[in-house]
């Protein structure tokens, strides 16, 4: 997966480069294309594989706002408190 999504973002910096290339010689309806197709790319392809595989494993539970967690935050603040005068 990781690999996949370097690759991904490798074409796109290529795609959007080449773009930016073509509108600098002139021909801006082509370089607009280049742009665009890596932009949605970017938009609709990576950023949903790269946010899956960061969030793969990963409990939803552990990053909500629960009456425990909200606990648990106190408590450390107590601890962090008493460990330093």
């Amino acid at each position: 997966m990781k690999y996949i999504i370097k690759t991904l973002f490798a074409a796109i910096l290529f795609l959007i480069c080449i773009g930016y290339y073509y509108k600098n010689i002139g021909n801006h309806v082509t370089g607009d294309k280049f742009v665009g197709v890596g932009i949605l790319v970017s938009t609709f392809i990576l950023m949903p594989v790269f946010i899956y595989h960061r969030w793969k494993n990963k409990n939803v539970k552990d990053y909500m706002l629960t009456e425990e967690n909200i606990n648990k935050m106190k408590n450390y603040e107590k601890e962090k408190e008493s460990k330093n005068p």
